[in-house]
């Protein structure tokens, strides 16, 4: 007996596999996730059917990426599946496909529905879909548990987002966040209590007032604060400035000074000197770019002596910018701060202080021939910005609106894709009253011609609105990026579920876990590009303080993208702190460029693929700036 057990034992085959192994080993993984890749619905349904729960499950997923209505029915009949992971998969799919046709099932399911996290995802998917109808549900609902409640108050935010929100759903939106509820049912309240548009918050001052000031979670209050900015008082620039002195988190001082639009320079001058003079340089340049925003009354001796002590040059561009357009002797300043720009040694500091001359008209020419003259595509791109900027102010001098129509004409002629883009983007504004500056549109549709597809898709939406616009014709459907980049899954097979990767930066390192088994096309296509060595002496090009740090351009300006492009891939993950996403110009027109966010981001959850996440130098990202360089990208 014991020899046979042992050779029993013998015969067993050693086929353990490890767990680093993502599961697209399975064939009919990897082929649902082809189907999503090609956007192949027709061939994708029957997984809706298969007797494998996992399969049904990976199907309905895929539908969230697809995104195609025709799929609505099949994906409905799931509510019925007896596995919790179909019903939760199919309930993030429809609300990824936003159609109101289905939202009297959710309704439906949801009273019958006892899965707790199958509920939160109803709920939310609920809020993405709902009329007035639905809200009204939504804002009644008895949340039955806590996953349910956070569910409720992300279905009350992504109904905001919509612009669907009612007074009852702000009465639950308070009471969720003043509560002793969990985290994730005070972040979604506080984020929803943010977003509601047209909302008056007054009635709710003090509850909002003590969750500021006294939430554990730093990400709670940030967004509570938001939230005040909503609230009509005469204090309100007092109990901010409270904030801004006190609160130990970045994120929620530099909130508190943009919750002071409106107020009075003089009753918020505290708040702002304090933010200038702030430790993370992310504080000081939001309170300077809060500052161009809100120019009116600024005191001009107080933003002098604060651009005597400020060191980062786009602080000091932000300054200049309100100090040109405050004062009077706007030619003589002008004069001198182009001697900065002339001096200024690194090229992001030369556009900084581009940028800043705008703030005088007299300037437009020289900003121009900078603009069309420049080498840096940085230079020239924020040259147009500056002239945008310049223009769309509601005192832009009338002698001056044929000269800006022959600029913007001038830079879609130049054939650079980021000046085409944006002056295209301008002569759409309904505000500047473009349309009588242009006799004939053929230049539009010469520049489009000279476009290449699917590089420059973003230069060619931008055309087509121009376009249509100027023609007075209804807009014209978005076109779709051709399929021109499958996921090659050879290298997504050798990417393990734990790949770690190194971003080596001026200001530290940042490591990174990679989400192949949520996003394998996007992964593996960071991958190629790190094999590639693509990422290394690139710079993070663009930083707004609280959102997100985004790099990948060769560019340097946020316009530089690939030959080709890749499909989004969305799961059912959510934008934290530190979460890193594919930038893009819409669905399915992602390349190169990629951001890693600083803060919870709700509003781009299923719009921009999630990849990776940060898992050791989170610091360093809250400390990054633009123009710092990125070293290089390394596998681990």
């Amino acid at each position: 007996m014991a020899l046979f057990a042992l050779a029993s034992c013998q015969r067993q085959p050693q086929q353990s596999v490890p767990p680093t192994v993502n599961k697209f080993f399975d064939n009919n993984i990897q082929q649902i996730h082809t189907l999503q890749d090609e956007r192949n619905t027709s061939q994708l349904l029957p997984f809706l059917q298969h007797p494998q729960a996992k399969y049904r499950q990976e199907a309905a997923i895929a539908f969230a990426s697809v995104q195609d209505t025709v799929a609505i029915p099949q994906l409905l009949s799931l509510f019925a599946d007896t596995t919790t992971s179909v019903r939760y998969a199919a309930a993030y799919a429809l609300g990824q496909a936003g159609s109101s046709k289905a939202e009297s099932a959710i309704i439906a399911q949801l009273q019958k529905e006892r899965r707790p996290k199958v509920q939160a995802e109803l709920l939310e998917a609920l809020g993405k879909v709902a009329d007035s109808t639905g809200l009204s549900f939504l804002a009644s609902y008895q949340a039955p548990n806590s996953t349910a409640l956070a569910g409720q108050a992300w279905g009350l935010y992504r109904a905001a987002l919509r612009q669907q929100v009612n007074t009852q759903g702000l009465q639950r939106g308070v009471t969720i966040l003043a509560s002793d509820a969990p985290y994730e049912a005070r972040l979604a309240a506080a984020h929803f209590l943010a977003r509601a548009p047209k909302a008056d918050l007054t009635p709710y001052r003090q509850q909002l007032i003590t969750v500021a000031t006294s939430d554990e979670a730093a990400e709670v209050r940030m967004a509570t604060v938001q939230a005040l900015s909503k609230i009509r008082a005469i204090d309100k620039a007092n109990f901010l400035t409270g904030i801004v002195k006190s609160d130990p988190d970045y994120r929620v001082r530099l909130s508190a000074i943009r919750a002071m639009a409106g107020q009075e320079f003089s009753q918020m001058q505290d708040a702002i000197l304090a933010g200038l003079q702030d430790g993370n340089i992310n504080t000081a340049i939001a309170t300077a770019e809060f500052l161009q925003a809100n120019p009116i009354g600024a005191s001009l001796g107080v933003l002098q002596q604060a651009l005597q002590e400020a060191q980062d040059a786009r602080v000091r561009g932000n300054l200049i910018w309100v100090i040109l357009r405050n004062s009077e002797r706007k030619e003589f300043l002008s004069n001198r701060y182009k001697q900065l720009y002339q001096n200024a040694p690194y090229t992001y500091d030369k556009a900084h202080l581009l940028k800043a001359l705008s703030g005088d008209f007299a300037n437009c020419s020289f900003i121009a021939d900078e603009m069309f003259a420049a080498q840096e595509p940085v230079i020239s791109t924020t040259g147009m910005d500056a002239l945008i900027i310049m223009r769309q102010l509601p005192n832009f001098p009338k002698d001056l609106e044929q000269e800006f129509a022959d600029i913007f004409k001038k830079a879609v002629g130049s054939g650079d894709v980021a000046l085409v883009g944006m002056a295209a983007s301008a002569m759409r504004d309904p505000r500047l009253n473009l349309r009588s500056m242009y006799n004939d549109f053929s230049f539009l549709t010469d520049a489009q011609q000279k476009l290449i597809l699917p590089r420059d898709m973003e230069t060619n939406i931008e055309l087509q609105k121009a376009i249509d616009f100027l023609r007075g014709t209804p807009a014209t459907e978005t076109p779709q990026n051709p399929f021109t980049h499958p996921i090659d899954w050879a290298l997504v097979k050798t990417i393990p579920v734990n790949q770690q990767v190194l971003i080596r930066t001026v200001k530290g390192d940042i490591t990174l876990q990679l989400f192949v088994e949520d996003a394998p096309g996007t992964v593996a296509n960071f991958v190629e590009l790190i094999n590639k060595d693509f990422f290394g002496g690139l710079y993070f090009h663009r930083v707004v303080p609280n959102f997100v740090a985004q790099g990948g351009d060769k560019r340097g300006d946020g316009w530089g993208s690939s030959d080709y492009s890749i499909r989004s891939e969305f799961a059912p993950l959510r934008y934290r702190e530190g979460y890193l996403g594919m930038a893009s110009a819409g669905k399915d027109t992602e390349s190169n460029q990629w951001f890693i966010t600083h803060s919870p981001t709700p509003h781009l959850d299923g719009r921009y693929s999630i990849f990776a996440k940060v898992i050791n130098g989170i610091n360093v990202v809250h400390q990054l700036e633009v123009g710092d360089k990125i070293l290089s990208v390394e596998l681990q």
